[in-house]
């Protein structure tokens, strides 16, 4: 996969942030992007201004409905052939005390965190096998290191860590690769954010595009299949 020319990538939550950035990144390589989100219309402007309608894919999915992921590769499969990368990389985040946080934002994360990765992989990964292509997940530092508050986060993600190493191990005999990245602080608009001058030390979504370039083109040999990043130097408050 090194030469990434025509090569098509799938990224669930594409419209801004992370996955946005990473379909720009995508494209600028030569490759065709299918982008997802729950509201069709906030997917087709970002894909107006990620380029060329040939080069671009919107598709409306939520990741917490496996019809709607299995709909969304059909799409891909139907317009251009075949899938070789997929970023599971829509999440929420809610944050609050183990007492004061609501049975329904337990369930939003678990739904969108946990088992949309399920569902995106479940609906890919046949397309995976055939191209032997690159499923990717987001997870985070919170998958591994745990504070108040994080409760519910945490849980999706230390679920999405160990679902995606499993997972690994399951696709490697098919020469799928499988990766997850786990960032620390990055400049989106992620837990009601707005990015600004304030954010410029943290990690910039483009950082997180360029590090998934690295690892689709990575000699085939070799698979960095968990990957901590985070900012150089903490916030100077």
């Amino acid at each position: 996969m090194q030469d990434l020319k025509g090569k098509v990538a799938y990224i669930t939550g594409g419209s801004k942030g992370i996955g946005y950035a990473v379909a720009e990144k995508l494209i600028a390589a030569g490759m065709k992007v299918a982008i997802s989100g729950r509201t069709l219309k906030t997917v087709e402007t970002a894909a107006q201004y990620l380029g060329d309608s040939d080069k671009v894919l919107a598709l409306a999915s939520d990741v917490t409905k496996i019809g709607d992921e299995r709909e969304a590769i059909k799409k891909i499969i139907d317009t251009w052939g075949q899938l070789d990368v997929v970023l599971a990389n829509a999440g929420i985040g809610h944050f609050a005390p183990i007492d004061e946080m609501s049975v329904e934002q337990w369930h939003q994360m678990i739904g969108t965190n946990l088992n949309g990765v399920f569902h995106t992989l479940k609906a890919s990964v046949e397309a995976l096998k055939k191209s032997k292509g690159y499923y990717i997940t987001l997870a985070s530092l919170a998958g591994t290191n745990f504070f108040a508050s994080g409760a519910g986060y945490n849980a999706t993600k230390f679920g999405v860590v160990g679902f995606t190493q499993a997972a690994m191990l399951d696709l490697r005999k098919y020469d799928v690769k499988v990766s997850t990245i786990m960032p620390g602080s990055v400049a989106t608009h992620f837990n009601n954010n707005e990015p600004s001058e304030k954010d410029a030390w943290k990690i910039q979504p483009e950082d997180i595009g360029s590090l998934v370039l690295d690892l689709l083109k990575m000699h085939p040999r070799t698979l960095p299949s968990k990957i901590e990043v985070r900012p150089t130097r903490p916030d100077k408050k």
